[in-house]
């Protein structure tokens, strides 16, 4: 029973802040008629009931009251004009003794320039808030003059407190979703990095080697030309289902799923059609890591084998080695290459590390120890290790 009431409770809040979103002046209005309305009922003759003075004329009564509630039509987009407009009718209002209940409606602007305003603004409404209440305590004292002050005020600033932590839950949230964007950002930009960056240099590879081979193998020449092919409809068929997160329609259904440990073949075919020797020496891991880790191990092996077509010299080898230990699955990719194969400062470096930190692995770049060369190697702990 309890829940029902809550989910209907829910839904009827989120109606109500989606019409509020989507039709600001219908719902100011609708609020503003609504409290109008209430106020001038009470003016028919209610506020007789709590009035020092029952026997002010209906004019002053009826025009103090518009005076307080209509000014709420503004309360959002200026609330200090509104409340300016409403402490001076609760003044008329505590010096004739009216005492008018319309004057707590002076709660609702000051909720908005909690929620809206700097803070240094609250002190502006204090100041307009306070004299009705001083002027009606000395003009007509009931009791002590702290009964007709100090109650009034602490509701005002719980008023102000309800806004001050609703703007805050509000900033955490927009905040949430600035670093989700930013996040977004830099993984997008990762992998238009690795795709573009990985098959423009097979392809320059390729091309390369089809240019030497015209001459005296037409054949081989047309085998890269395939290739070459190959690897642009691949490039841009991955281009496509990356920029497609982009598009607010996009349908998530119909995009491709990413690489995994069993596309990396396919990956290191490309590089030695491209003329990178590779050797390989990958063992079963595929139950060890879960897709986004594989993901990682495939970009990072993608990178290195990049850098060191880009880097490396035309007599270079590379072997890529996968091996499973007890409690980590370790990707080292090496290279024989005269001059290093460093991926620089730039986006290539980075990337792979923080894409290893995301599973709490590392990543170690140079030369091996036995010299010469250059070597990637990535160490992500196993999701099923003991410890």
């Amino acid at each position: 029973m309890t829940t029902d009431l809550s989910g209907a409770l829910h839904r009827l809040t989120s109606r109500v802040r989606a019409f509020d979103t989507a039709r600001p002046r219908a719902w100011d209005s609708t609020l503003t008629l609504f409290w109008t309305f209430a106020a001038l009922v009470d003016a028919s003759g209610g506020w007789r009931n709590t009035a020092a003075d029952p026997t002010l004329p209906a004019w002053l009564v009826a025009a103090t009251t518009l005076a307080l509630a209509v000014p709420l039509y503004w309360r959002r987009s200026n609330p200090l004009a509104a409340l300016t407009v409403m402490a001076a009718a609760a003044l008329v209002s505590a010096a004739s003794g009216a005492f008018l209940q319309a004057a707590y409606l002076q709660a609702l602007p000051l909720f908005h320039l909690a929620l809206g305003r700097p803070a240094g603004t609250l002190l502006r409404a204090a100041a307009l808030l306070v004299p009705p209440l001083v002027v009606g305590a000395v003009r007509f004292p009931r009791g002590s003059w702290d009964q007709h002050i100090v109650p009034t005020l602490l509701a005002y600033a719980l008023v102000a407190l309800l806004g001050i932590t609703v703007r805050s839950r509000r900033d955490e949230r927009e905040r949430a979703v600035r670093l989700a964007a930013t996040a977004e950002r830099a993984r997008i930009a990762r992998e238009m990095h690795d795709i573009i960056g990985h098959n423009l240099s097979v392809i320059t590879g390729l091309a390369d080697g089809g240019r030497y081979a015209a001459a005296k193998n037409p054949t081989r020449a047309a085998q890269a030309l395939d290739a070459i092919g190959t690897t642009s409809r691949t490039a841009l068929s991955d281009l496509r289902r990356l920029l497609g997160v982009l598009r607010e329609e996009s349908d998530p259904a119909v995009r491709d799923p990413q690489p995994t440990l069993a596309d990396l073949e396919p990956l290191i075919a490309g590089v030695r059609e491209a003329g990178l020797p590779v050797h390989t020496e990958l063992a079963p891991a595929a139950h060890a890591l879960s897709t986004g880790a594989q993901l990682t191990v495939y970009r990072v092996v993608q990178e290195a084998l990049t850098n060191t077509l880009k880097h490396a010299g035309e007599e270079a080898t590379a072997t890529v080695t996968l091996s499973v230990t007890e409690d980590a699955v370790v990707t080292t990719v090496t290279d024989t290459g005269t001059v290093p194969a460093t991926p620089g400062q730039g986006q290539g470096l980075t990337g792979m590390r923080e894409r290893a930190a995301l599973y709490d692995g590392t990543l170690e770049c140079g030369p091996p120890p036995n010299g010469g060369g250059w070597r990637v190697r990535l160490h992500i702990p196993r999701e099923d290790s003991p410890s």
